[in-house]
C-alpha cells in the first residue's frame, strides 16, 4: 500500500475530528429530547419542554457535520494498492489467460555497482523482434529464468524465486488457488548439451525432501533420452527448448511482447552472479583462455567465475 503524504494524515485528522465533533451533536441532541421524559418528577423532567429546542438544535448540527463528513470523505483520493493477478485452475498452454499483473523481475542493485555499459558490445546479437532459438541463446541464465517465471505467471499462478543465492534446488515455486500443494520449478539455461538423467535424479531428490509428487524441469536445451524416461516414471514435467518456444507461441501477440521484454531487460547479455545477484564483469587472465567472467563485488563476493566460452552452459 502506497504511504500517505503529510498532507493526506492531516486531512485524514481532520476528517476524523468532523466525524466525532457530528456524532458527539447528534448524541446530545438525542439525550436532550429524549432523557427528560425518563425523568418525570426530577428539576431534569420539568425543564422537558425547555430543553426540546436546544436538543432538536444539536441534532440538527451533527446531521450537518455527518454530512459534511460523508461528502468530504467520498471526494478524497483512494490509496493505491497492489493486485494480485486472478489464478487460473491450471496451466494449460491453449487456455486464454490475463496478461501477467507481476511485472517481470528486477536486476538488484549492490554496492558498489559494476562499470555499466551505454549499449551492448559489437559481439552481442541485435534484439530479435519474434521469438526464436535466437533469443533463447542470446539471454543469459537469470533473464531465462526471469522469463519462465512471467510465463507462469501469464497462464494465473502466483509465484515466487529469487535472483540468487542457494535456493536449494527450487528456480520458481508455482501456486494455484484450486490446489494447497505447491508446484516447483527447476530451470537450466544451457545451450551445448543435453540436461542428463544426473540432473533429473537430484530434481527428484528435491521433490521428495518437499513431500511433492510431480514437478516442472524447463531446460533452454534438451533432455538425453535415459532423462527424458527418468522424468515420464517419476512424474517430472521435462520441458526442452522447444517446448518452452511452442508454449511461449501459444500465448497471445501482446503476451508475447510481453515475455519478449522480459529477456531483452537490461544487459540481458551480461550473467548475472549467482552468490550475490550483481552482474559479472569481463576479466583477463592467463589461466582462462585470457578471458572471463567474474563477480563485480570481489573480493567481497567469491562467487564462482566463469569462462567466457561456457557462459551459456555453466548455470
Amino acid at each position: 500500500m502506497a504511504r500517505q503524504t503529510k498532507a493526506e494524515r492531516r486531512r485524514e485528522r481532520a476528517r476524523g475530528e468532523l466525524a466525532g465533533k457530528g456524532w458527539s451533536a447528534a448524541i446530545i441532541g438525542v439525550l436532550l429530547l429524549v432523557g427528560p421524559n425518563f425523568m418525570q418528577g426530577s428539576i431534569v423532567g420539568t425543564l422537558g419542554p425547555a430543553l426540546r429546542p436546544a436538543g432538536w438544535a444539536a441534532l440538527a448540527i451533527g446531521a450537518v457535520l455527518l454530512g459534511l463528513h460523508y461528502v468530504i470523505a467520498r471526494k478524497a483520493p483512494l490509496p493505491k494498492v497492489e493486485r494480485v493477478a486472478q489464478q487460473s485452475p491450471a496451466f494449460e498452454a491453449a487456455a486464454p489467460a490475463p496478461s501477467p499483473s507481476v511485472a517481470h523481475r528486477r536486476e538488484p542493485v549492490f554496492a558498489p555497482a559494476p562499470p555499466r555499459s551505454t549499449s551492448p558490445p559489437a559481439s552481442v546479437p541485435r534484439h530479435e523482434r519474434s521469438w526464436s532459438p535466437a533469443v533463447l541463446a542470446a539471454i543469459e541464465w537469470r533473464r531465462f529464468e526471469a522469463v519462465c517465471e512471467a510465463l507462469y505467471a501469464q497462464a494465473g499462478f502466483t509465484t515466487r524465486s529469487q535472483s540468487h543465492g542457494a535456493d536449494g534446488g527450487v528456480d520458481i515455486w508455482l501456486q494455484s488457488r484450486h490446489s494447497d500443494v505447491p508446484r516447483i520449478v527447476q530451470c537450466k539455461h544451457w545451450q551445448s548439451k543435453a540436461v542428463g538423467v544426473k540432473e533429473m535424479r537430484e530434481f527428484f531428490g528435491v521433490m521428495a525432501s518437499h513431500q511433492l509428487k510431480s514437478g516442472t524441469y524447463v531446460t533452454s536445451s534438451t533432455f538425453s533420452a535415459e532423462a527424458a524416461a527418468f522424468a515420464e516414471a517419476n512424474g517430472i514435467h521435462a520441458q526442452d527448448g522447444a517446448a518452452l518456444l511452442k508454449l511461449i507461441a501459444q500465448r497471445t501477440p501482446e503476451q508475447q511482447a510481453a515475455l519478449l521484454a522480459v529477456a531483452y531487460e537490461g544487459e540481458y547479455w551480461r550473467p548475472t552472479c549467482a552468490s550475490c545477484g550483481t552482474k559479472m564483469v569481463e576479466r583477463n587472465s592467463s589461466k582462462n583462455d585470457g578471458s572471463f567472467w567474474g563477480c563485480a563485488n570481489y573480493p567481497k563476493c567469491r562467487g564462482r567465475t566463469i569462462a567466457k566460452s561456457k557462459a551459456s552452459a555453466e548455470v
